[in-house]
């Protein structure tokens, strides 16, 4: 009679297997909330809201932006930490928030191993060292030559402390030893505005946010920080060819979904994103604005956040700011 009495419990494990598949086929059958912790017009913002709409189309429902700004991303990650894990809140990460948050913040409200499930990585950002054209600089040297000469008045903006952007400065202020003053902010969008204003001299920037101003003249671009010349500025040294081999940054974001979300629908979203990703169109428009589409499976940005951390996590000590905040 033994085998008769597991057939009970079989039929409930089978129908529950068929229950998650049918789920993630039908996936989504409702509206699916992305949590952006930028502000509308940041980096990462001007490159999704193409992509959702895109999303939008290819799924039938409606991909919402909700952004979620403040605190070097802290509040919109944390949003996404607590977020159902059904599939229907994601959240783009980046570069800060993941992998550079954990080492500057003695305590943060999420852990990214812990608390995210790797979707996919999105896009790579070209970090652009940009200038107000006030300043006679052309070159990333002559910015240097400038610095040395002038100690302390060089004023550099980033979009907060232990940002990115924030750290790219602190990698050229080691290797050339210049002394300059850091404004942080809270975000891209009102660094870049008081940089095109004059307030502050430059900033080490994600390209999507500087790029329209470059094309514009608002903004003057020195150099790129990628091992390899940007293909949103080809004509543009790397930092490495103007004589700076250890200030090589490179910006990046992905998408991740709270601990615990289904992975049939992890692996959809990632294939439908990818597969968006790859369109030409979309490979085009992001190159124009400053970044490269990446499209990775959930195993490879898992890996890549993996080794981001770890870097990220030397650089924030040599830079004196390892958990102090």
């Amino acid at each position: 009679m033994r085998p008769f009495r597991l057939l009970p419990f079989a039929f409930c494990l089978g129908s529950a297997l068929l229950c998650a598949t049918a789920a993630a086929q039908q996936y989504p059958s409702r509206p699916v909330r992305v949590i952006i912790p930028q502000a509308a017009g940041g980096a990462v913002d001007v490159a999704w809201r193409p992509i959702a709409q895109k999303l939008s189309e290819t799924w039938g429902q409606q991909v919402v932006v909700d952004n979620r700004p403040g605190a070097n991303g802290i509040i919109g990650m944390e949003a996404v930490a607590k977020s159902k894990p059904d599939g229907y809140t994601l959240g783009t990460g980046f570069t800060s928030a993941l992998t550079i948050n954990p080492h500057v913040y003695k305590a943060l409200p999420y852990d990214t191993f812990r608390d995210f499930v790797p979707v996919t990585q999105v896009v790579i950002n070209t970090i652009a060292l940009v200038v107000n054209p006030y300043l006679p600089v052309k070159s990333a040297k002559e910015l240097v030559a400038l610095g040395r000469s002038r100690p302390n008045d060089l004023i550099y903006a980033s979009a907060g402390i232990g940002n990115m952007t924030h750290l790219a400065a602190e990698l050229m202020r080691l290797e050339t030893g210049l002394k300059m003053t850091h404004v942080p902010y809270k975000g891209d969008t009102p660094a870049v505005t008081d940089l095109i204003g004059g307030q502050v001299a430059l900033i080490f920037a994600t390209a999507p946010s500087v790029a329209g101003h470059i094309k514009s003249g608002r903004l003057r671009l020195l150099a790129t920080c990628g091992e390899k010349r940007s293909l949103s500025f080809p004509d543009t040294p790397t930092m490495v060819e103007s004589g700076f081999p250890k200030v090589t940054v490179t910006g990046w974001w992905g998408l991740v979904a709270p601990a615990g979300t289904p992975q049939d629908i992890v692996q959809k979203v990632s294939r439908d994103t990818a597969r968006l990703l790859h369109m030409p169109e979309q490979r085009d428009r992001l190159i124009a604005v400053g970044a490269e589409p990446a499209g990775t499976t959930p195993e490879q940005f898992s890996a890549f956040v993996k080794s981001e951390t770890e870097k990220w996590a030397r650089v924030s000590k040599a830079a004196g700011v390892y958990q102090s905040q």
